[in-house]
């Protein structure tokens, strides 16, 4: 049986969200370690005043693909930008590029989504649902299409406590919210969301559950497998150790710490942070592709890819280490010398957010006006609040998943390019706190360019 690497030699692979955190780690892993592969489409819309070929050529020049740099300096050449834009009617891909699709891809990774915990509910629907809809439209036309995976979320069905590796009913029929929402003008929307999403703490999961059903009902057209990371962190090993290129959710908020700015957070010291570094993600990923076109399972497997069953840190543990980290190693210019600490307890919490963040912050912004300068601490606190304020659902509470199709993976030792163990080998007194340093040493050491460029956010 042909091991990963040599399964993706010769093949064209279709890759949605490529410009993305875990988009470019794909792409990245797929021209390094699968160098046979034919060619990488890469959905890609103008942004931000870049056209199509400029967001492509800065992807390119990015650090990550030193490596692939230096094995193959024309690695461009297989990289093929497609002009897509998820939010019109079928993607917005010309018929040209529809009949070149339809011909030639073999996989599709369906990676882009929208992130955001605090998107408007239509627009994460159509980003999330209705775009993933449009997809799987077009690979039911692909001729040669042998696997179609489906990146989700392990916190999809985060109103369970005990997640299965399985599909679960949608909290609605996807089609009939679309219809009904439709008519309704935004105000009416944002004023019935809470009622529609339920238990779920925001319309990221929420969609994401109804994308997962999406997925499903197309099992007995395509061969599909959805693969469910958890918080989705820095490299562990490849390309590199600790490459991250945001600061979004908790890499974000440890250095808000390492700052100085951030001194209280409200988490459950004893609940596991299910960290996961994106290129253990990523090759999962692709060994997921890789069992789905060869073995062709009869209904959709589903991979929840998460470290807190194998390897469990705690968010107590995460204080201390981190806190410990930035004392040894500290950061340049920071607000404040580093001293955060987490409490589950709401009202201490918001005591330390006046005393310790919004006092400081008010202080500090009128010696900046008394000096001639623009206030920007207040602001700046503002969003870290906001920030914090969308992760404490996942901080506070527990998840147990089941796992097993992620350890079937596991098992293959002969794919020893592909390396998706979470359990580093190492002796157990370094390996408790192997992923966190793994994952965030880097970006701590590289935060002061970054954070000194613009406001931590």
């Amino acid at each position: 049986m042909a091991s990963i690497a040599e399964y993706y030699a010769g093949k064209s692979v279709l890759i949605t969200g490529a410009t993305g955190f875990m988009g470019k780690v794909l792409v990245e892993k797929l021209l390094r370690s699968c160098p046979e592969v034919k060619a990488l489409y890469i959905l890609v819309r103008p942004k931000a005043g870049q056209s199509m070929q400029q967001r492509v050529s800065d992807m390119m020049k990015c650090k990550l693909f030193d490596r692939v740099r230096e094995d193959n300096p024309d690695f461009h050449q297989k990289i093929i930008p497609i002009s897509s834009e998820l939010m019109q009617p079928g993607l917005a891909i010309s018929p040209e590029d529809v009949e070149k699709l339809t011909a030639c891809i073999n996989i599709v990774f369906h990676c882009a989504a929208t992130i955001r915990f605090d998107e408007p509910l239509k627009h994460a629907l159509q980003l999330n649902v209705i775009a993933t809809q449009q997809l799987l439209s077009l690979a039911q036309q692909m001729h040669h299409l042998e696997a179609f995976i489906h990146i989700s979320t392990a916190y999809a069905n985060c109103n369970r406590k005990h997640i299965d590796e399985v599909i679960y009913p949608p909290p609605v029929e996807p089609k009939k919210l679309i219809e009904s929402l439709e008519w309704m003008d935004d105000g009416i929307v944002r004023d019935i969301t809470p009622r529609l999403i339920g238990d779920r703490p925001n319309t990221y999961t929420y969609t994401k559950a109804l994308a997962e059903y999406v997925v499903q009902q197309e099992q007995d057209k395509l061969n599909i497998g959805i693969v469910r990371p958890s918080i989705v962190g820095a490299s562990w090993q490849e390309p590199f150790p600790g490459w991250i290129d945001n600061f979004n959710g908790p890499s974000g908020v440890f250095i808000a710490a390492g700052k100085g700015i951030l001194r209280t957070m409200r988490a459950n010291n004893d609940a596991v942070a299910d960290l996961i570094p994106v290129d253990v993600v990523i090759n999962l990923t692709l060994a997921a592709g890789w069992y789905t076109a060869v073995h062709r399972p009869k209904t959709a497997l589903v991979y929840n890819c998460t470290t807190g069953g194998i390897n469990p840190f705690h968010w107590g543990e995460i204080e201390y280490h981190v806190m410990s980290t930035f004392k040894r190693n500290p950061l340049e210019q920071a607000f404040r010398r580093p001293n955060a600490n987490i409490t589950s307890n709401y009202l201490i919490n918001q005591y330390w957010i006046l005393v310790s963040h919004k006092f400081p912050a008010l202080i500090y912004d009128l010696f900046l006006r008394l000096s001639g300068q623009k206030p920007q601490m207040m602001r700046i606190f503002n969003r870290l609040h906001k920030a914090i304020g969308l992760l404490e659902y996942f901080s506070n509470q527990d998840w147990e998943w089941n796992s097993e199709n992620m350890s079937m993976l596991m098992i293959w030792k002969s794919h020893q390019y592909i390396h998706c163990d979470i359990n580093c080998h190492q002796p157990p007194s370094r390996k408790r706190c192997s992923h966190l340093f793994c994952t965030y040493y880097f970006p701590l050491k590289v935060a002061n360019y970054i954070c000194n460029k613009k406001p931590f956010v």
